[in-house]
């Protein structure tokens, strides 16, 4: 089609726009589609009006092209199902798409599926014929279809999108009134990682579905002992689309929105169902040789005792602080290394080695991790600067001597695990700078003796040779991301590895029992992991097969026992809960994984041999695999050639990968069906709003007229050197919009520029008045503000006396075991060592035994139990960025709260008003009295700017 500038306006805001792809699973655009996208742009005028006005007119077209995507391509159904078979899950995405428009379209099925999962089908079925993908070899595919690798196409289906996902994506040509069905099956064995299983699905259909549901069934043999889901999409209204049930070794999860629970507003069509739905359990376990399920002629061995005493351990940790290191990553690094320090046993023995040109040692042996040498290591990290360049190997050889001379001299705890732990962004650049020399350098050095983890910060790094330098050492790899949380990305990973629980792991059948068994030693077992190995029965297999599990603890041998009757193996449930081979297709997915790392240390002579093992099972089972390729068909006369690839890690190389892909997203400025933005709608769920005087939006060209539909907001655009950098560079706008309202007949009259908002409003029931405005005008350091033994709720925090805010809130509970602590930059939760980081203003919904969690996008954070007190956190951005401490159903409080909050919870008196002046009366708690003063304060709760109230004012 060729491009025609829109009319009726200057030169200078000259704007193309091309013909729309549509994407039916996602309805995601492609990006060459999006208005302007391509064109050459002439240079803007400098005055900010014909920036707006250009942005503004790209809208308004991009609000006629959304009416016609939704009268052309329509999804009417999007189902999910995934089954969870003894960790193993088969995961069947379909979606359903008719095109309505009376011209032809182009449809796209994209969906985000596990980094970790293998693809095993995809096919599309158009007018009743099936185009299936075919799984070949990667090399036959590449020769047969090198017309498209000639294109840049091979690959082009799948790519990675972010930390944990990757994105498959296929587009195919739709006649008028045609229906077209997509099919896409992946699977994956759930690994338990710091004390959990998470089963990641992903759903964006950006558009309402008639029929939309997600089913996800889980069968675990040894009985399910903990259940929760989380989802960064839910509302109160989805909320009641979400069922779960749960028996000893069965659970059910059922999502099924209807079309109005799924809808922005009732005037839009577009979905609020965008992200992600997340699913962890565990299961039972105990201190024994684990649990052997057989099903089909294969067996799937756990093995992760609970109650075994932690081993102390010998940690290096070697910190990268060459100039790549500067600004950002360096303070990351230094504040997990903080956190991490604080962390370690008294039993652990540890020292530091920063490095850039030269590698240097904190002190000259390793030290016990008393609370002294802890204190002064957190100094020293504290002051670690960026510069210079990167001697990985002198560093590498100097952590390894260090622990050499520690041997050799006897000064580690006998039965200790002795860990090296690298930190690095970049390539060797000082000193040896060939991986290849490096790995042989430090292979030799370490002997076996000592397990080596590598983590690369950022996308400069290569991966392939910290990957290698890590297997090759009986440890693993991990890609550190970029971002606001890479810090908790630094201390979770050293979280997985703070326990160590056994050393040198075996694992023995009887041989006329089994075959084709996949690893079964491992160098060390940490707490909250699993191993994992499966197998081959024998066709004369004995009908009980046992299973001795032998290793170290401390200094001694222990060795566990099991076994599993054939006939006695309960009978698997029936085919909604698991799929067909199961267990034989867990063995072949674990043994590829192994051969696929394998490989990427073996020397030249072995690779072959593992490949053409693996690549023999991938076909053999239909796994898209580094070594396979799935060629998608297509009807005739459309593209012929794309071919579907696993994206390898390392290729992802000197580039940013974006977090979450460039899809076209539609943002709501607020409820517009109450007429209020989503900071004044938060309210409703903490009590009766005030009069509504004022109304501010700092969200760029908000739109002043609330009858109108929300803005659209393109990213991908804004940031194209060919579109609008140059018009938005420099340019702050900010439209406010002023309600003119007067106020009720006996309410208070609209805020003064000097009303104060209070530190905290409490709810006090059962007191004649009913609410408290407390003002803290003295802190020194933390505060403990609430702390209720009967409830298991505690509350500290950090209140800045400038700002008029808290700078940290930290929420503990003892039933679940949990911890949130919330700062201005996000919230973390922490829970059997495990931490998550949720961003302000994303909506959240997490669902675990005794509590459930929720965030919506006007920053407020609710933390609630049906027995138990609703604590809420609120992110306050103006004046002063800070955090803010709600309460709700404070009648719950036991008679032993406590705190500088929890004390006006306790045998509160009130004294009777003054003669002089009944504004004023005196408050006694706990035989200390306060002046309170009757004044009008704002009241955050309703969202910015705010409503006056009158209330009990008092001073701490």
């Amino acid at each position: 089609m060729e491009e025609q500038p829109i009319q009726g306006r200057s030169s200078h805001c000259a704007l193309s726009y091309r013909e729309r792809h549509w994407s039916p699973a996602t309805l995601n655009w492609n990006r060459n589609s999006l208005p302007g996208a391509g064109a050459a742009m002439k240079t803007p005028a400098p005055a900010w009006t014909c920036g707006l006005a250009l942005v503004l007119l790209l809208l308004l077209a991009v609000l006629q092209t959304t009416t016609a995507q939704k009268n052309g391509i329509d999804i009417y159904s999007l189902t999910v199902d995934s089954k969870v078979s003894s960790r193993f899950a088969h995961t069947v995405v379909t979606s359903r798409v008719v095109n309505k428009a009376d011209t032809m379209q182009e449809a796209t099925f994209q969906m985000e599926l596990p980094k970790k999962a293998f693809i095993t089908n995809f096919s599309m079925i158009i007018d009743g014929v099936t185009y299936p993908g075919n799984i070949k070899e990667k090399a036959a595919a590449q020769e047969q279809y090198s017309a498209a690798v000639a294109r840049g196409e091979s690959a082009g289906l799948v790519k990675a999108t972010g930390r944990k996902m990757e994105q498959f994506q296929v587009s195919v040509s739709v006649a008028p009134a045609a229906k077209v069905t997509f099919e896409l099956v992946y699977e994956e064995l759930l690994k338990r990682r710091l004390g959990v299983y998470e089963l990641l699905l992903k759903v964006q259909p950006q558009q309402v579905v008639k029929h939309l549901q997600m089913d996800i069934h889980i069968f675990e043999p040894q009985g399910i002992s903990f259940l929760e889901t989380e989802s960064t999409f839910m509302t109160s209204e989805l909320e009641n689309a979400l069922t779960t049930s749960q028996t000893q070794t069965k659970a059910h999860i059922l999502f099924k929105p209807t079309l109005s629970q799924q809808q922005k507003s009732l005037e839009q069509q577009d979905t609020v169902i965008n992200g992600n739905f997340i699913v962890r359990y565990d299961v039972n376990r105990t201190l024994s040789g684990g649990s052997i399920q057989i099903e089909n002629g294969y067996f799937v061995h756990y093995f992760a005792p609970e109650g075994l005493p932690t081993i102390p351990k010998n940690v290096i940790f070697v910190i990268d602080k060459s100039g790549s290191m500067r600004g950002k990553k360096i303070q990351q690094t230094r504040e997990a290394l903080i956190k991490i320090l604080d962390d370690l046993s008294p039993k652990d023995q540890f020292n530091l080695v920063p490095f850039s040109e030269e590698a240097t040692q904190w002190k000259p042996s390793l030290v016990p991790a008393s609370a002294e040498n802890v204190k002064e290591a957190r100094t020293y990290a504290a002051g670690i600067q960026a510069q210079g360049g990167t001697n990985i190997n002198s560093a590498m050889l100097m952590a390894v001597q260090l622990l050499e001379r520690a041997t050799r001299e006897e000064l580690l705890p006998s039965g200790s695990v002795s860990l090296i732990i690298l930190l690095t962004d970049g390539d060797p650049t000082v000193g040896e700078t060939s991986p290849e020399k490096i790995q042989r350098n430090v292979q030799d050095a370490i002997g076996g003796q000592y397990s080596l983890f590598c983590l690369g910060f950022g996308f400069d790094v290569s991966y392939a040779f910290l990957e290698r330098l890590a297997l090759d050492n009986g440890g693993l790899a991990r890609r550190i991301y970029e971002d606001s949380d890479s810090a908790l990305q630094l201390e979770d990973f050293y979280q997985e590895v703070a326990n160590p629980l056994l050393t040198a792991v075996a694992f023995e059948y009887p041989s006329n029992a089994v075959e084709d068994v996949t690893q079964d030693n491992f160098r060390l077992l940490f707490k909250g992991s699993e191993m994992v190995v499966a197998g081959k029965l024998r066709d004369q297999s004995p009908d009980v097969l046992s299973a001795k599990i032998s290793g170290q603890l401390l200094m001694q041998n222990i060795t566990f026992q099991t076994e599993s009757g054939m006939a006695e193996q309960e009978e698997f449930p029936s085919p909604k809960y698991i799929f067909y081979n199961f267990m034989e297709r867990l063995w072949a997915f674990l043994t590829i994984q192994q051969l696929l790392e394998q490989i990427v240390s073996a020397s030249d002579t072995e690779k072959q041999a593992l490949k053409t093992r693996a690549l023999g099972l991938s076909l053999n089972y239909s796994f898209v695999t580094p070594l396979t390729s799935m060629v998608v068909t297509k009807p005739e006369g459309q593209e012929q050639s794309q071919v579907a690839e696993k994206p390898v890690e390392n290729k992802n190389r000197h580039r940013n990968v974006p977090l979450g892909h460039g899809v076209f997203r539609y943002h709501s400025m607020g409820n517009r069906r109450s007429g209020m933005t989503a900071a004044e709608n938060f309210s409703s769920r903490l009590g009766p709003p005030g009069p509504l005087h004022h109304r501010h939006s700092s969200y760029p060209f908000s739109n002043p007229n609330p009858r109108l539909t929300d803005m659209l907001l393109v990213p991908g655009l804004l940031s194209d050197p060919s579109g609008f950098d140059g018009v938005l560079h420099g340019m702050d706008l900010m439209i406010t919009e002023t309600i003119s309202t007067s106020p009720p007949s006996g309410k208070l009259p609209a805020p003064s520029a000097l009303t104060q908002a209070p530190s905290v409003i409490l709810p006090l029931p059962g007191q004649s008045v009913d609410r408290l405005c407390v003002d803290i005008k003295h802190s020194q350091g933390p505060m403990n503000l609430l702390s209720d033994p009967d409830q298991g709720i505690e509350v500290t925090g950090h209140y800045e006396i400038e700002k008029a805010q808290f700078s940290w809130i930290k929420v503990t509970f003892r039933n679940p075991q949990l911890q949130v602590h919330a700062t201005p930059e996000h919230v973390v939760v922490t829970q059997n060592r495990r931490s998550s980081a949720y961003k302000w203003k994303n909506t959240l919904f997490s669902v675990m035994p005794g509590l459930k969690m929720t965030e919506d996008k006007a920053g407020l954070l609710l933390l609630s139990s049906p027995d138990k007190v609703t604590i809420g956190l609120l992110f306050w951005d103006g004046p002063g960025q800070g955090l803010r401490l709600l309460l709700r159903d404070t009648d719950r409080f036991s008679r032993h709260i406590s705190g500088t909050l929890g004390q006006f919870y306790q045998d509160v008196l009130w004294g009777p008003p003054t003669e002089a002046d009944d504004s004023k009366r005196t408050l006694s708690v706990q035989g200390h009295d306060h002046s309170a003063t009757r004044e009008l304060k704002l009241d955050y709760q309703e969202g910015a700017p705010g409503t006056e109230i009158s209330c009990w004012s008092v001073e701490l």
